[in-house]
């Protein structure tokens, strides 16, 4: 399933529909599938089953660097699409599931260091303008009418929802197109917008709820593949949630992450839904207090 996965990454700079000058989906009729977010739910499933058959071992370098591998190599196929948010987010698994399998702090420093030196080099050699013009638009933000636009009109949206919002439909950045890309990117400034602290405080309840359930799997599983594919996808889920609210309240720079269960997409839909059911499998088969 991980080469399957694999391949249909592949497959996008061969057979993928081009929308916006980047391929990242295949076009299928009236559907579209991103095949990013599969590939990610069969990499949690491939490093839970990893490090529970050599929890024993987790001292080893070795384990740490293949696991690496099997990170890298959809992250290299992201990168070329360009993707670089997700890699975060497959970075951020992979490192919260090598916490909850026991690594240990000289390996993790070592891991530290060398992401560092990764990054340095990223900036000088990989990253296109474009990026590190959206980087450097939100540390120093002096283009309020270029790459500092989306940000600042989600901002707005969002300190304009009040307490009670404007009524749904009735988000005037939203509704007369100041804000950009509002049913993926930026659907949390539209909720805000539109249903006010009141809903965003709704929203942000239900995702603890499911986090916490989760959390409460990975506590309670009695087998190693069943704690460290629960925290894996916990971890995949609040990074997803983390990084898109940062993007939308100006805590973190655009990267294009979307908010789960909430933003456009039905090939982000069903892969999460692949992994509750996953979940709700491992909780049948626990004994849980």
């Amino acid at each position: 399933l991980y080469f399957l996965g694999l391949a249909l990454l592949v497959g996008l700079f061969f057979f993928g529909s081009e929308i916006r000058g980047v391929y990242r989906w295949y076009k299928i009729g009236p559907f579209s599938l991103d095949p990013k977010i599969i590939t990610t739910i069969l990499l949690i499933i491939l490093l839970a089953k990893y490090f529970s058959m050599r929890h024993v071992e987790m001292y080893k370098f070795q384990h740490i660097f293949l696991s690496g591998i099997y990170v890298l190599l959809p992250s290299t196929l992201i990168f070329f699409q360009p993707e670089l948010g997700w890699i975060l987010i497959l970075i951020a698994t992979w490192i919260g599931i090598l916490i909850i399998s026991g690594i240990k702090i000289r390996h993790f420093l070592i891991l530290l260091v060398c992401g560092i030196l990764i990054l340095a080099l990223g900036w000088q050699f990989f990253l296109r303008d474009y990026q590190k013009q959206r980087i450097a638009s939100f540390i120093l933000p002096q283009d309020p009418l270029g790459f500092s636009w989306s940000q600042n009109q989600s901002k707005i949206a969002i300190g304009s929802g009040l307490l009670l919002g404007k009524g749904l439909g009735r988000g005037s950045q939203t509704q007369y197109g100041f804000l950009p890309e509002p049913q993926t990117d930026f659907i949390f400034a539209v909720l805000a917008e539109e249903t006010g602290l009141l809903g965003v405080i709704i929203l942000l309840s239900l995702f603890l709820i499911l986090i916490w359930r989760i959390v409460k799997i990975t506590i309670l599983a009695q087998t190693n593949f069943s704690r460290l594919f629960a925290a894996g996808f916990s971890i995949f889920l609040f990074s997803q949630v983390f990084i898109n609210i940062g993007m939308n309240i100006g805590l973190l720079p655009i990267i294009g992450i979307p908010l789960p269960f909430v933003s456009y997409g039905g090939s982000s839909l069903i892969a999460l839904f692949f992994g509750l059911g996953i979940l709700q499998s491992i909780k049948c088969r626990s004994t849980f207090a």
